[in-house]
């Protein structure tokens, strides 16, 4: 059995080398780091999306992080579910569908629209709480990209109604409560999180980060055959 990745490659060879020569670079430019083998190709990955060094140091893992984000891919079926329509479309429906994946977002939903405005709050937090009604968050891969209030309110969902994500991927980028939500996320322990410190982030890198998974979880499938 093979063990070089497939699925999560670029589809031609022009473009694989295109991808590797990228990584190349960024390991030689990116100098000392005080990541975990299986954390760098994440970051590694974001960096690549990017062309921005910063998110050597920005990036913050919770301990168990990859292994839970690997561990829910290889168990199969696990759910995205995103704050925004645009990670939704970012990800490689082949290379989601090769693990049984697939992906959530409610925020143009009419119902949460309509209930945002009724009790003044952020179409963001109700589309969260959506995916709680519908049983969608436990065993999870939540990744927010754009919307502080949906970090902040499944932060509270956790701790107030038991909701146990396998991974939060948390990146909101922005300048209200954006810094202060991944603080946030980042002082739970019992669900496993990567974060953005400060105010960078956005739905390209969580895209990144998940791709990043998606070829770590490809290559402990291929080991493990």
């Amino acid at each position: 059995m093979s063990t070089v990745n497939t699925v999560t490659e670029q589809l031609t060879r022009a473009g694989q080398v295109i991808e590797h020569d990228s990584f190349a670079i960024i390991d030689a430019e990116a100098g000392p780091h005080g990541y975990t083998e299986s954390q760098w190709p994440i970051v590694r990955r974001m960096i690549h999306a990017n062309a921005d060094f910063d998110f050597n140091g920005l990036t913050a893992f919770h301990a168990d992080a990859v292994e839970a984000g690997i561990s829910a891919m290889l168990a199969g079926g696990a759910p995205v579910v995103a704050d925004v329509e645009m990670i939704c479309s970012g990800l490689s429906q082949p290379r989601l569908a090769h693990f049984g994946m697939k992906t959530h977002q409610f925020i143009s939903d009419a119902d949460v629209i309509a209930t945002a405005q009724k009790e003044d709050t952020t179409r963001a937090v109700q589309a969260m709480r959506k995916a709680h009604r519908l049983g969608l968050l436990d065993k999870a891969i939540v990744g927010i990209g754009n919307a502080p209030t949906a970090l902040i309110e499944l932060v509270r969902l956790i701790r107030e109604e038991g909701v146990r994500p396998a991974l939060v991927v948390g990146m909101p980028v922005g300048f209200v409560s954006a810094a202060e939500s991944k603080d946030l996320m980042a002082e739970v322990g019992d669900v496993p999180w990567i974060v953005i410190r400060g105010r960078k982030g956005g739905s390209t890198l969580v895209v990144a980060t998940l791709h990043a998974l998606l070829a770590l979880a490809e290559a402990r499938q291929k080991a493990m055959a």
